[in-house]
């Protein structure tokens, strides 16, 4: 009786292993068949497939290359921070010296200068808007703006307005920005 049982179970999962096997049979005959039917597009497929899989391999070199420099980028803004931005307490004599001496190079008149305040939350710096009136002749007026571009503060320029001056000359009213470490 045993030895029924074991040829019975014997005979039920080599029955299912020839059924899995016509079944994959048949799905293999079904992607052939397909394949015949339009080799074109599965040509098409392919290449489509192997172009994105380089652009997604290249896109991961790059966030490998990128990752690889962030400690450079890293100590890099460090060191914009320390040299670029000037420290609080001495920030505003700094800027306005470097402001006049520019307009002095420049051979302009200055008709003073204002600053403006505001804190950056969270950032260890705070925002200084310069607005400042100087008056001449065109030259000067370009090797002033050469100077603030050449200039070891950090500047960035607003606004930028001309307009003529009763005394022949043209006046120049800009607005600008600079951190202050703090």
């Amino acid at each position: 009786m045993n030895t029924k049982k074991s040829w019975r179970a014997w005979k039920i999962w080599i029955g299912a292993a020839l059924a899995l096997l016509l079944a994959a049979d048949v799905a293999l005959a079904a992607v052939l068949w397909q394949a015949a039917r339009d080799p074109q597009a599965m040509r098409s497929q392919r290449d489509r497939l192997s172009i994105q899989g380089k652009l997604l391999k290249a896109d991961v070199e790059r966030g490998e290359k990128i990752k690889s420099s962030l400690p450079q980028i890293s100590k890099d803004c460090d060191v914009f921070y320390k040299d670029a931005f000037l420290d609080s307490r001495t920030g505003y004599s700094a800027i306005s010296e470097d402001l006049g001496d520019l307009v002095t190079k420049a051979g302009l008149k200055s008709s003073g200068l204002t600053f403006l305040r505001k804190d950056v939350a969270d950032h260890g710096v705070t925002e200084i808007t310069i607005k400042a009136g100087v008056q001449g002749d065109y030259p000067a007026l370009i090797k002033f703006i050469n100077g603030l571009e050449r200039s070891k503060n950090f500047y960035l320029l607003d606004d930028l307005h001309l307009e003529s001056s009763n005394t022949g000359g043209i006046h120049l009213n800009l607005t600008l920005r600079t951190f202050f470490r703090t």
